[in-house]
């Protein structure tokens, strides 16, 4: 069964992608960007629903309240392509900034460009990323919110932490409050597989970290937060989900955890 309901999910899930940006093209590029916001927003709305009705899936957001008034940045673990449209309902006007080359699909680019993401060359120095800060200055200004996943890419549960400093170089140059999120959708969405599992998860939006931070002090107090939420979350999501199967990473960090946890009473 979770066989069947992985394929027909995906293939919804798809559908429902493209069909969107296809029929609702004449309303998305007419009226004005933030208004126009609502289509991806509900996009993800209607992503939820096919995870909980076809999958078995669903979620629930702690600490909402800890998302503050105007910009900061939003850094989330990231672990499965769910984490990167799942909090779409939950932000006013998020900005990403993302690999250039993704502004190229069609379609998909046209309705990125429309939100005014910041595309970027992963691979740039020097001229090119002041210019990325620049732009991301400019969208900030208006109230936006950056997402930024602080270890760039996605990582299995439980993997060891792998953050990228240019996260604290952002924290220093924008000067604005950085708010770290702990969540485990990559044990029902699993990175590079079809396979979709059902079961209940949190996401944990944490206080915080308000700016004014030495970046090093800052760099560490953020993987220390994080992944002390981290590995809290996943041994509850672990063991109110125990027909989960576990990737490798998650199993060896769960006998890490559990045997601290027995040393420390």
């Amino acid at each position: 069964m979770i066989a069947l309901r992985s394929v027909l999910f995906n293939t919804i899930f798809y559908a429902n992608l493209i069909i969107r940006m296809i029929v609702l093209s004449p309303y998305y590029f007419v009226v004005p960007r933030k208004i126009a916001y609502a289509i991806p927003k509900n996009w993800a709305r209607s992503n939820h629903w096919l995870m909980r009705v076809i999958v078995g899936t669903t979620f629930e957001i702690e600490g909402p309240e800890n998302l503050p008034d105007g910009s900061y940045i939003l850094a989330p673990k990231h672990q499965s392509f769910w984490d990167t449209y799942a909090l779409l309902p939950w932000l006013k006007d998020p900005v990403y900034i993302l690999k250039r080359e993704l502004m190229w699909i069609p379609l998909f680019g046209w309705y990125a460009k429309k939100q005014r993401m910041i595309p970027v060359d992963r691979g740039a120095r020097g001229k090119v990323m002041v210019e990325v800060l620049k732009r991301t200055k400019e969208e900030l200004s208006t109230g936006r919110q950056l997402i930024i996943y602080p270890e760039g890419t996605r990582r299995p549960p439980g993997a060891e932490p792998l953050y990228k400093y240019g996260i604290a170089r952002m924290y220093r140059d924008l000067n604005i409050p950085v708010v770290p999120v702990a969540m485990h959708p990559g044990l029902f969405w699993p990175r590079r597989s079809i396979r979709r599992y059902p079961g209940h998860f949190k996401v944990r939006i944490l206080p915080p970290i308000m700016p004014g931070m030495d970046p090093d002090a800052f760099f560490a107090h953020l993987i220390e937060v994080s992944e002390r939420a981290s590995d809290e979350l996943l041994l509850e999501t672990v063991a109110q989900n125990p027909h989960l199967p576990l990737p490798p990473t998650a199993v060896n960090r769960l006998v890490e955890l559990r045997k601290l946890n027995a040393a420390t009473g």
